[in-house]
Formats: structure tokens, C-alpha cells, sequence
């Protein structure tokens, strides 16, 4: 939420200096447009991104009815995602539910082109209205929490994307996986506030030459299209399995397995480096996010909402469609999830993403010392190799919290008994 803030802000200062005002204002939707109405009797029309789920769609609808009794004429778009969740759908006319026949009508349908606002236009009202209400937003910046460092802004959001394009695009099917490259676009905040608009991601990267990196990376773009329509269609997403065969997964919820997911203290690097790396940073690599994802539901049985809700607290880039899309997915409660008995090993994604454990010791200091090998598994260090890498397991480091093993059969077996209770449910 800071985050969001941190933007608005950069967003006021932008808009001052092309001689314009973002104009602040508190209190409930009917005050606060009957209040802008006072000010500007002859305001007739209002533009509009509109929301398609959740709080934003209600208050969307809310919105709508005050500008009908202002006499004010509302022209809603869809500025957020390439498509809004009603453009793609069946032949039946219904909602997808798997990713690949999704994207293949998708990046079929015609693309609209981002639109400049003109700030220097005479017609944009100068002045900065509700003078007070914008001092108060100016003590509510202050009094926020602090934030990991960070640059936020239009200009930055440019300069991601053309460096990007050109140091990352062209290797990003192969590249993106891998934590330490750091060969992702890191858009996503800014996407999420609105610095960059989707349109012009979406048509710089597709003038450029066509390669497997510029299909994959079009692909996850298509994607939170799709996670959107998803959310649209199942409004109730955020708080029920959408698979309704796993209403009754019988959680463990440890709490105490909780706090150590949370604080990087499983005995698992890979897992530890990445959500200290969300800790520290308030942003994790994809790659990691599915890696997390799958540990806490699957290898500790812990409800997905839990994670999805702290990844929520913590992400500067959160963005509910996304997030619980994917922790649907890693939990295989969602559309297009993966199979419930395909569990992650966070082991053998470790050794595979990050092959010299570079990215667990960047972010897992107790582990510096230790070999490339043997990083992925301190648990399995000898007391002569612990004094000679310097870390005591058990003191330093943890040791493993569960054994993925017999956590995996434990898993599965959950998953299966909701199943059948849900089918004896029916029958």
C-alpha cells in the first residue's frame, strides 16, 4: 500500500511540472464529486478506467450512480489490461478456463494504441483545488511506513522497458527462470500503478525482431488478461478454491512453520533467499514465487489464502488478479493449475535455477562460505565442513523443517481425501 502511495506522489510531482495539478481530495464518493461539481459547475463529462472485480467494481457502480444524479455523462474504458475480461471468450460464449486456447484467440484480437494525455493544454484546469485536503495527503506521505529503496515514476518505468528490450528480451524464454540474472522486465509495479500503460509495452516489444523471447515474454502479458478474466468470473476467488474438489483440503496451518516460511527460517536455501528477498525488497523473482508458493501449501500444508494475504502485505507490485491466480495455481486449486500430486522440489529447483548458489548467498549470509554443491543441502554438511564453512546447522542456519518426502505423500493424500469427500458430497 506504501507503494502505491510512493507512486501517486511521484505521479503529482510529474504532473506539476508540465504546469498541471493532480487534484487530492478525502471523504466518501457522493461528498467528494458533488464537492469537484461546486468547484467546477461546468463540468459535464468524465473519463474513466474501469474496474471489472472486487472493491474497484463496486465502487465503480457507486460512482456511476452519483455521476447520473450530478448530471455528469460517464465514458468508461479499459486501460489496465490489454482486453477486458468480457473481450475473450469461448465459442460458447463462456469463460476460458485453460491458458493456451485463451492466448491463442487472444493474440489474434486486435490491439488499441495507448493514448498521451497533453498536461499543457490549456484546457487542463491549472489551479490546485481542496487545499487543504491535499496538505493532509502531503502529512499522510510522511507518516507512512518506509519502503525498500525503490525508484517509482513514468521515466523509470521508460527506461526499464527500453533497457529491457535491449540487454534481456531477446534470451528472456531462457534467461527468466534463473533468480541471480535478474533478466525480467520488473515492469510489474509499474503496470500496476498505471506509470507505464500496458499498450505501449505491448507495441514496443512487438516492433521489435521476433524471437522465443519476445513470444514468451507477449505470453505472460496475455496472461494477466487471462488471471483477470479468471478473477471477473469467479468474484469470490480471493477467499474459495475455484476447484470446488479441493473445498475440503484438511490444512495443517502450523503456525510456527508459518513464521519460519515468512521469515526465511525453513532449512530449505532456495526458499529462505526468496522470501527474505520479498522481505528486504518487497519484490521476488517469478520463478521464486512459485517455488514459495508450492513449499507452504504443499510441502508444509498450509491454506494458500495465508500466503497469498502476506504476499499482499509485502509485494510492491501486488496485484490481486496476478497473486491469487498464481497462488491458485501453485496450490492446484484454480484454472489452469498444476496437477495437485506434481509438487515442486525445493531442492532440486534450487540446484537447477540456481546451480552455484549464488542467489541463496546473496540473500542467506550464514551460507556464504559453503560450496556450490553442497549449498542446496547444509543439512547434509559434516561437523568438519561446518567449522570449516564456518555455519553450525541447528545454530546458524536450521535445519529442514519437514522432510519434503514425507511431506509430498502427506500432500497428495490430502488433496485425494477432499476429492472423494466432494464426490461422495454429490452423489
Amino acid at each position: 500500500m506504501s507503494a502505491f502511495f510512493k507512486s501517486v506522489e511521484t505521479f503529482q510531482k510529474e504532473v506539476s511540472n508540465e504546469g498541471a495539478r493532480l487534484q487530492i481530495a478525502y471523504g466518501d464518493l457522493q461528498d467528494i464529486f458533488k464537492k469537484l461539481k461546486d468547484e467546477v459547475p461546468e463540468w459535464t463529462d468524465i473519463y474513466v478506467n474501469r474496474d471489472e472485480s472486487s472493491f474497484g467494481l463496486e465502487r465503480d457502480k457507486e460512482a456511476g450512480k452519483i455521476f447520473q444524479e450530478l448530471g455528469i455523462t460517464a465514458h468508461g474504458f479499459h486501460d489496465h489490461y490489454m482486453h477486458s475480461a468480457q473481450e475473450i471468450k469461448t465459442n460458447g460464449g463462456t469463460a476460458y478456463k485453460v491458458f493456451t486456447p485463451y492466448y491463442n484467440k487472444w493474440i489474434e484480437r486486435q490491439k488499441s494504441d495507448p493514448v498521451r494525455v497533453d498536461f499543457s493544454s490549456d484546457t487542463i484546469l491549472k489551479e490546485q483545488l481542496f487545499l487543504k485536503d491535499n496538505d493532509k495527503f502531503q502529512n499522510f506521505l510522511n507518516e507512512l511506513a518506509p519502503i525498500p529503496v525503490t525508484e517509482f515514476g513514468t521515466k523509470e518505468a521508460h527506461r526499464l522497458l527500453d533497457s529491457f528490450i535491449e540487454n534481456d528480451l531477446k534470451a528472456y524464454k531462457e534467461a527468466r527462470d534463473f533468480p541471480l540474472k535478474d533478466a525480467t522486465s520488473r515492469l510489474s509495479k509499474h503496470l500496476r500503478t498505471g506509470e507505464i500503460s500496458i499498450r505501449t509495452v505491448f507495441n514496443k516489444v512487438m516492433s521489435q525482431e521476433e524471437t522465443k523471447g519476445r513470444t514468451t515474454f507477449i505470453q505472460e502479458l496475455a496472461w494477466r488478461d487471462f488471471y483477470n478474466m479468471i478473477y471477473a468470473s469467479h468474484p469470490d476467488q480471493k477467499d474459495a478454491p475455484i476447484k470446488k474438489a479441493f473445498t475440503k483440503v484438511e490444512w495443517d496451518n502450523n503456525e510456527e512453520n508459518f513464521k519460519a516460511w515468512k521469515e526465511g527460517e525453513t532449512g530449505f536455501p532456495i526458499v529462505d533467499a526468496a522470501m527474505r528477498q520479498l522481505n528486504e525488497t518487497g519484490w521476488m523473482h517469478n520463478r521464486l514465487r512459485m517455488i514459495t508458493a508450492s513449499f507452504l501449501t504443499k510441502d508444509l500444508l498450509i491454506d494458500w489464502r495465508w500466503g497469498e494475504k502476506y504476499f499482499q502485505e509485502k509485494l510492491i507490485d501486488y496485484d490481486p488478479a496476478s497473486n491469487i491466480g498464481g497462488w491458485q495455481w501453485a496450490a492446484s486449486t484454480g484454472t489452469d493449475g498444476v496437477p495437485y500430486f506434481r509438487i515442486f522440489n525445493p531442492t532440486t529447483q534450487s540446484e537447477r535455477f540456481d546451480k552455484q548458489g549464488d542467489f541463496i548467498r546473496k540473500f542467506v549470509p550464514e551460507l556464504n562460505k559453503v560450496t556450490d554443491k553442497k549449498i542446496h543441502q547444509p543439512e547434509k554438511l559434516t561437523e568438519k565442513e561446518q567449522k570449516e564453512y564456518k555455519v553450525i546447522i541447528g545454530k546458524d542456519y536450521p535445519e529442514p523443517i519437514v522432510s519434503h518426502k514425507n511431506k509430498r505423500k502427506l500432500a497428495i493424500a490430502a488433496y485425494e481425501k477432499s476429492k472423494k469427500a466432494m464426490e461422495e458430497e454429490k452423489s
